[in-house]
């Protein structure tokens, strides 16, 4: 039988041990099966928790910079190892067999067949009514947050929503329009937002909330430019109450703050030698920098450019806590060397640290909500202007006045500007100037300085379809174009 490795579901061997723990300290239990597995309320959860851990997955979020910052002007690649894999995504001559574009594919599509697997089978199990539907809104919640990912990354893909039971199925699929895809996750994000509750307490937090649900179809919207709906939603999350921009920038970040009140949504790390620690603060970490910088070393990747640091205004408190020049090493001697310093924690052992990753910030959310109002309508000194400055206000930066934007046109760059710095590293850059339109001329603009191989097209908007995908469905899966 042909077996399309894509849409199988990594089946239930993903069981968690006791339900008073944080929903990240796993064990698989060696007896689990397809079979045995899905019959109580403990089941579902434990599915779901296996569901959130797929987040970590390097295709997914765990090497989110490669997709998100790689190719954008603010960071590089590291000059050893894997440079031809990520200096592809950095200068958009990307192979169609490059692993990390295999990756993004194969492991969203795992994340999203855990979330229809548990949508699937659910509705005649036994538990109460109120555990089953936000048991459904968070699987609802997952699938859409990783069908965003793709549909940003690949433009059309393969709409699937129900559980593969026969690998054969798989072969049906073909690459569904982005219109259709995007309809789906708005579909999701809203049946979600009405089930899921504001926040939780104990081992639950960190799992998906109401606010989170709006915050993503905020996005969502104002990626699709719906700029009323997503002014809308986004008023919703700013209204709620729940989440408040922190006073010390470094505070969001800090490994014994997580989870604060201006997290929305972040993948769940946890160190300790259990296997979920982050790995980003070692693999930002200089090379060959021994201990200087962090314990066990560091991979040097996502290195930011020259023009990332220049994007920062003086005075600009995030600059020296997102990232650094040089360090010294332990002979005493200065190393010129640029490096993420954001996510820095003290490992346990190397890659085990404690950080979350954001995915989505209040300080993103206020952020997007000033663009939308400003795409509906300039109003000079008006709420967008608020929004905005509050973000400045605590990286220690004077307010933007209708003398410094006195524009619709102003302000949009003025917003590019304040979410580079204040998202720096998070992934968003690249999908901010695609979204925006600014993506080709912003890059060309800058083609010697970050070493474009050609000018950037339309084309390069998206990555292509892995070749694996393409041999082994080629009546269905066509490639992108120009790839």
């Amino acid at each position: 039988m042909r077996i399309n490795y894509i849409y199988i579901l990594l089946a239930a061997a993903v069981s968690f041990t006791a339900c008073k723990k944080s929903f990240l300290e796993q064990l698989p239990p060696s007896t689990a099966t397809t079979e045995n597995f899905y019959k109580t309320a403990d089941d579902f959860k434990n599915a779901l928790n296996a569901n959130y851990g797929s987040l970590q997955s390097g295709g997914v979020f765990g090497n989110a910079y490669i997709y998100g910052d790689i190719p954008s002007d603010n960071n590089f690649p590291v000059p050893s190892g894997t440079i031809t894999d990520q200096d592809e995504f950095d200068r958009f001559y990307i192979k169609t067999t490059n692993p990390f574009v295999a990756a993004r594919w194969s492991d969203s599509y795992k994340a999203i067949s855990r979330s229809n697997t548990i949508l699937s089978r659910i509705t005649p199990i036994a538990m109460s009514d109120s555990l089953k539907k936000r048991f459904t809104a968070e699987a609802q919640f997952l699938r859409a947050l990783v069908y965003f990912n793709l549909v940003r990354s690949f433009g059309d893909v393969p709409l699937v929503v129900t559980e593969i039971t026969n690998a054969d199925q798989a072969y049906e699929y073909t690459r569904d329009p982005a219109t259709s895809v995007y309809a789906q996750i708005e579909t999701d994000l809203k049946a979600a937002e009405a089930v899921l509750p504001v926040s939780y307490t104990g081992a639950d937090i960190g799992r998906a909330t109401s606010g989170a649900a709006k915050a993503l179809l905020g996005k969502v919207l104002l990626t699709q430019h719906k700029y009323p709906e997503a002014a809308a939603k986004l008023k919703e999350v700013i209204s709620s109450g729940a989440y408040a921009i922190l006073d010390k920038y470094a505070d969001v970040f800090d490994v014994a703050k997580k989870n604060n009140k201006e997290s929305v949504f972040d993948v769940q790390y946890k160190s300790g030698g259990l296997k979920e620690g982050n790995p980003l603060p070692n693999s930002f970490a200089p090379e060959n920098s021994g201990n200087a910088v962090i314990m066990f070393g560091g991979d040097g990747n996502n290195q930011p450019t020259p023009d990332m640091e220049n994007a920062y205004e003086a005075g600009d408190v995030r600059k020296n806590f997102s990232m650094a020049t040089s360090y010294v090493n332990a002979s005493g001697t200065t190393v010129n060397y640029y490096f993420v310093k954001k996510y820095f924690d003290v490992p346990a052992t190397k890659n085990d640290n404690g950080n979350n990753f954001p995915v989505i910030r209040y300080a993103d959310v206020l952020l997007m909500y000033a663009e939308a109002l400003n795409e509906i309508g300039y109003q000079g000194g008006g709420e967008a202007f608020t929004y905005l400055n509050s973000i400045r206000k605590r990286a220690g930066l004077g307010e933007k006045t209708t003398t410094d934007v006195p524009n619709q046109a102003a302000f949009r760059l003025a917003i590019e500007n304040e979410r580079r710095v204040e998202l720096a590293f998070e992934g968003h850059r690249w999908y901010d100037l695609v979204r925006t339109g600014r993506a080709i001329p912003v890059l060309n603009s800058k083609k010697a300085q970050i070493r474009l191989v050609a000018d950037l097209t339309a084309d390069n908007l998206v990555i292509p379809v892995p070749q694996s995908q393409i041999d082994i469905n080629r009546d269905k899966i066509k490639q992108n174009k120009g790839y």
